[in-house]
């Protein structure tokens, strides 16, 4: 994995300084997002895998799947990647390009996870908290989990927040063990 990255990084950045400088950050971010989908998808990587396909035909298959979604440039990425072999890296460039786009417009995806649907005015509130102790812009998504019993639990980054029952339960059982 710190592999994957790591050869990853480069064409992350090589993208994000080109979609900087096109201002195109949210068509790179589709275009990266729609490809590593397709290039992850376990039929087509398989496919891909193969020895019989030459560079070439690749190419033509993953350009007939993605249709217009990619323009010029994004087909020239998935060109170089496929040249130098490194297809399977798409997943991992997609997903740096979205950090260094997360970082330099100060943004932080959060997810708000609780045991039944949350009241928007609730989500906003919490998404405003979040704002002001991470001082960045949240984009907060829910999610349902029944089994939590009650409470709930915020992932942002590298920020868990357990104040769900359980998590409270397994502190308490934590300290009562020691």
């Amino acid at each position: 994995m710190a592999e994957t990255n790591t050869v990853a990084r480069p064409y992350a950045q090589g993208v994000f300084k080109l979609a900087r400088e096109q201002n195109a950050l949210q068509a790179w971010t589709d275009m990266l997002q729609f490809a590593a989908t397709v290039v992850a998808h376990p039929d087509l990587r398989s496919a891909l895998g193969t020895p019989r396909l030459t560079g070439e035909q690749k190419l033509e298959l993953l350009f007939d799947i993605c249709g217009d979604k990619l323009n010029e440039h994004g087909q020239n990425l998935i060109r170089l990647l496929i040249e130098n072999d490194r297809l399977t890296l798409l997943p991992a460039i997609a997903e740096q390009f979205y950090a260094l786009r997360a970082e330099a417009e100060r943004t932080v995806d959060a997810t708000l996870v609780t045991a039944q649907v949350v009241d928007e005015d609730l989500r906003k509130q919490l998404a405003e908290a979040l704002e002001r102790r991470l001082e960045r812009r949240v984009n907060l998504r829910t999610e349902v989990d029944e089994t939590l019993v009650g409470g709930a639990v915020i992932r942002a980054g590298d920020l868990v927040i357990d104040g769900s029952v359980q998590g409270k339960l397994k502190r308490l059982a934590g300290a009562l063990s020691r």
